[in-house]
């Protein structure tokens, strides 16, 4: 029997596809399964903080395990007798809420590729410094505990440099902004870890999906990072919390469980912050409304190109110093039985009560860490002086006399190399750089067009400064006299 050439090639094309997917394709899967599975094992002997199984379960399994949760059924039921549709419809509501929730972790891409990149990105913009580290309480943190980060939120860039400060002892997931779903960030996002947040979203059903998933994780040892002021800080200063994610940590915790949930506060502060004008922006807006910020492909090559040229011109210089401390660790498990409480068992009233009054402990805990910058002290200095100007030694001594009392009450103040004057130097250049401060006859003032953006990097310590008055010291009072 003959049959056509195309059929014979047709024929022939089907056979190898056949037996690529039933047999070489499952031979590969095994391979690089395998590979990744000893990858991990050599990744776990070396993190402190281990790669949990829940983290690396396939991303459909996590989903299925999230829509037959009994909670979850509730939900759906609850909404579908709401609104007077059919079951199933509620439940491919869930399920697509599941679907944009959860993450799809490869460790490959969060250790050879994310890491990578949040290395490199954050030495080319700045002079990445650890502050305040209280090694010897974070190597007590159980083995077996879900620790949580607790950061406050100035820049797009925490998630890059807390990613790659953290990497030699973690894999951490975050809870990602709407404004990062683009095609291929959002990707890359997954792969890392991460999962993606309605934030304004008050739909009972999305919400308990979100809530489930984040107890979920914490329950299986899962290390999150939390940004408890739910957005980026406006003027600068530090914003009460929001208690949405952290709620559904402490709700579902059991202090008799085997696991213990711990929280790191992490203090960030940058000398600039990329975001800084759009910020103070928005706080002039007459609504203040919330920035919405988008992904734009066109304004990060345009903002590569300007980078690369001032570099090949010699006319690059990075953005300051970027520093990140780390505070004593708290114990939820200590916290409910200091306090007496059950989160489970507290009515509604109480339970708001009770998660408002830990969130802004945990606020003031991660305010405490916060390092105080070399841009930050010299703005505060120059927005107390007001209009007039400070001379180079008025500046000097008040400056000197800030970094004393901050450090006599504790805070942590990054002076680099260890020399003070460099880190008036340095603070001083940066923002006459930017034009936030004029240097006008051997003094200096601040610039009354540019005093909100000024304002804005002086609110990042305002908490450590407190009411206190900053008066420029005498010259001979600080040993400054020629």
């Amino acid at each position: 029997m003959t049959v056509p050439v195309w059929v014979a090639i047709a024929v022939a094309v089907l056979a190898a596809v056949a037996l690529v997917d039933r047999f070489f394709t499952p031979t590969l899967r095994w391979w690089f399964r395998r590979r990744a599975n000893r990858a991990i094992d050599e990744l776990n002997q070396r993190l402190q903080l281990k790669i949990p199984p829940f983290k690396l379960a396939r991303r459909s399994q996590l989903i299925e395990q999230l829509m037959f949760d009994p909670e979850v059924l509730k939900a759906v039921e609850d909404e579908a007798k709401e609104r007077g549709e059919p079951k199933s419809v509620a439940h491919a509501r869930a399920r697509r809420y599941a679907k944009e929730i959860v993450p799809a972790f490869s460790a490959y891409t969060y250790f050879r590729v994310g890491t990578a990149l949040a290395r490199r990105l954050s030495n080319a913009l700045y002079r990445v410094r650890i502050g305040a580290f209280d090694e010897a309480s974070l190597a007590k943190v159980p083995d077996d505990a879900s620790v949580v980060f607790v950061i406050n939120h100035r820049s797009n860039m925490d998630y890059v440099l807390v990613t790659y400060l953290v990497s030699q002892s973690s894999a951490l997931s975050y809870a990602v902004g709407e404004w990062a779903r683009v095609w291929a960030l959002q990707s890359l996002i997954r792969a890392m870890g991460g999962y993606f947040v309605r934030r304004d979203s008050s739909n009972p059903l999305y919400r308990k999906v979100l809530a489930r998933y984040v107890h979920m994780a914490t329950a299986s040892g899962v290390a999150q990072a939390v940004f408890p002021e739910g957005g980026l800080t406006r003027d600068g200063a530090l914003r009460p919390p929001k208690l949405g994610i952290l709620s559904y940590i402490f709700s579902g915790f059991d202090p008799k469980g085997g696991r213990d949930v711990v929280f790191v506060p992490v203090g960030l502060n940058y000398d600039r912050v990329l975001e800084d004008r759009i910020q103070v922006a928005a706080v002039a807006t007459p609504q203040g409304e919330r920035p919405r910020f988008k992904f734009n492909p066109v304004v990060l090559a345009g903002f590569l190109s300007r980078s690369l040229w001032q570099r090949l011109r010699g006319r690059w210089y990075r953005y300051g110093y970027a520093c990140v401390s780390f505070g004593k660790p708290i114990s939820l498990r200590e916290y409910v039985r200091d306090r007496a409480v059950d989160f489970r068992t507290l009515d509604a009233e109480r339970r708001f009560g009770e998660t408002d009054r830990l969130g802004q402990y945990l606020m003031q805990a991660v305010g405490r860490v916060v390092p105080a910058l070399p841009v930050s002290l010299v703005a505060t200095v120059l927005l107390a002086a007001g209009e007039r100007g400070l001379t180079s030694l008025e500046l000097k001594g008040a400056v000197f006399a800030l970094m004393s009392r901050l450090q006599q009450d504790g805070a942590h103040v990054h002076i680099p190399r260890q020399d003070q004057e460099y880190a008036l130097e340095v603070g001083l250049r940066l923002l006459v750089l930017r034009h936030l401060v004029v240097a006008e006859g051997g003094s200096f003032r601040s610039n009354p067009a540019e005093v909100a953006l000024l304002r804005y990097y002086a609110n990042a310590i305002s908490h450590l400064v407190g009411d206190r008055r900053i008066e420029p010291q005498p010259a001979a009072a600080i040993g400054l006299s020629r």
